[in-house]
């Protein structure tokens, strides 16, 4: 009886949420070949034994919604991979740096999905859903990674992070290097950079000067962030 009860439900029992979250992956596997379109979700429900009419329903805002389930399956793996207990022996840029190679570790047998999820994402009308993925992103990395601030720091580093996790995206859809050595040492590179910028910011934001501050605003304010 117990087993019966932990058992997973079959994919007809799976409500419309978990059948999105079941199936993102698979859409991801198919779309690098298929393109973010109804053909990779008939595929995917096949895959995993669901009714394709009900699968396309489960993605019935197109292909940003396919992208948005694929980037939170992403999120969770990242999170499996690097665990609490991990995290909390780490400095903080050990904590980003680790954290952002889970992600791209995750992503790296789909690079073909990811060029093509990108490229949906960069469409005018769909700009404003890629800043709030991009913000999803790199909010939950520094989440996890301890940050609790609520104030001015709380955007400047995820505008920061944001910008660095973008570079390295596309350095990494291009790295042909062995275990990606390239886009781990430009990570490591930009990652250092942030760090810098975390001190001197600690510095402005204590001066008086408000040609500083001003200087300090008018830099965040020109930075972007990725959509995954």
């Amino acid at each position: 009886m117990m087993e019966d009860a932990m058992a997973p439900l079959a994919p007809a029992d799976l409500t419309l949420d978990e059948l999105r979250a079941a199936l993102a992956p698979l859409v991801a596997a198919n779309a690098a070949f298929d393109g973010w379109n109804d053909k990779a979700v008939e595929a995917a429900a096949r895959t995993f034994g669901a009714d394709p009419d009900v699968a396309r329903l489960a993605f019935s805002g197109g292909a940003v919604e396919m992208i948005d389930a694929w980037f939170a399956d992403i999120d969770q793996r990242m999170i499996a991979v690097v665990s609490a207990d991990a995290l909390a022996a780490m400095k903080i840029r050990e904590r980003i740096t680790a954290l952002v190679e889970a992600r791209l570790a995750a992503v790296a047998s789909e690079r073909e999905a990811l060029r093509r999820a990108l490229a949906i994402l960069a469409m005018p009308q769909n700009v404003a859903r890629a800043t709030k993925l991009g913000w999803r992103t790199v909010d939950l990395i520094w989440r996890l990674a301890g940050d609790k601030a609520t104030d001015y720091n709380h955007y400047t580093k995820r505008a920061m992070l944001g910008a660095v996790y973008g570079s390295t995206i596309a350095v990494f859809l291009d790295d042909e290097s062995g275990g990606h050595a390239d886009t781990r040492a430009f990570l490591a590179r930009r990652i250092d950079g942030i760090m810098r910028f975390e001190k001197l910011k600690g510095r402005i934001l204590a001066s008086r000067d408000p040609e500083r501050r001003l200087s300090l605003s008018r830099f965040i304010g020109r930075l972007r962030y990725p959509a995954v």
